[in-house]
């Protein structure tokens, strides 16, 4: 039998069926009933080895990469990564430190998101009378953005690693949400009415989904 190439966490609870997921790390990821036996939830796993393995060398090749030297596309420009003793931007440099550069790199990030959602969301609410409270840029992973029942919008920092027309489409959508607070066919209707090609960008997005689980 081939030696498994990940390891397995289960995380049990008041649930009725088994989920599966992989993580940043490429671990799998088992969501259980308190119930489930042993061999049950090995047996799961086993059965998806495939989507394991195929969801392993998604999550790996969307990887971004920020070592010296490095591009990487950030909030739609391609910047080179050089070392420094603080994070910055010079034209298309991207400075970051070689100590806590994780640290300094989630920090600019947010800077830079704030300042694209900023702009996109406000050109979008003149344009077509949204109102809103306030924006607020977070660590969410599992959502790129969401909208308040008081109309405050947040995006994810990890935004920044998306297309401009990927980030209009999710200012768009959480913009909606101000007026309809679900996803229902009038909800919808307005989306299609703003946003046209809504329903390809939504698939794009499906398919950058791993780039929630990075940083």
């Amino acid at each position: 039998m081939k030696k498994q190439e990940f390891a397995v966490i289960v995380l049990r609870g008041k649930r009725k069926t088994l989920s599966l997921s992989v993580n940043e790390k490429g671990d799998a990821v088992v969501r259980a009933p308190n119930s489930a036996r042993t061999d049950e939830i090995q047996q799961f796993v086993s059965r998806h080895s495939e989507w394991i393995a195929r969801r392993r060398k998604e999550i790996e090749r969307s990887r971004p990469d920020f070592s010296d030297g490095a591009s990487v596309e950030i909030c739609g420009r391609r910047y080179t990564i050089v070392p420094s003793g603080r994070a910055g931007i010079s034209g298309q440099t991207l400075r970051l430190p070689e100590q806590g550069r994780e640290t300094a790199l989630i920090g600019l990030l947010k800077r830079m998101v704030r300042e694209r959602m900023c702009r996109i969301v406000s050109e979008y609410a003149a344009r077509y009378g949204f109102l809103y409270t306030s924006i607020q840029i977070s660590s969410a992973r599992g959502r790129w953005g969401s909208c308040s029942t008081s109309g405050t919008l947040s995006f994810s920092f990890r935004t920044a690693f998306l297309t401009d027309e990927e980030a209009r489409y999710i200012a768009v959508h959480e913009l909606c949400h101000t007026r309809h607070m679900n996803h229902g066919p009038a909800f919808w209707k307005e989306v299609r009415d703003i946003f046209p090609d809504y329903l390809a960008v939504r698939k794009g997005l499906r398919n950058k989904s791993s780039l929630m689980l990075f940083l």
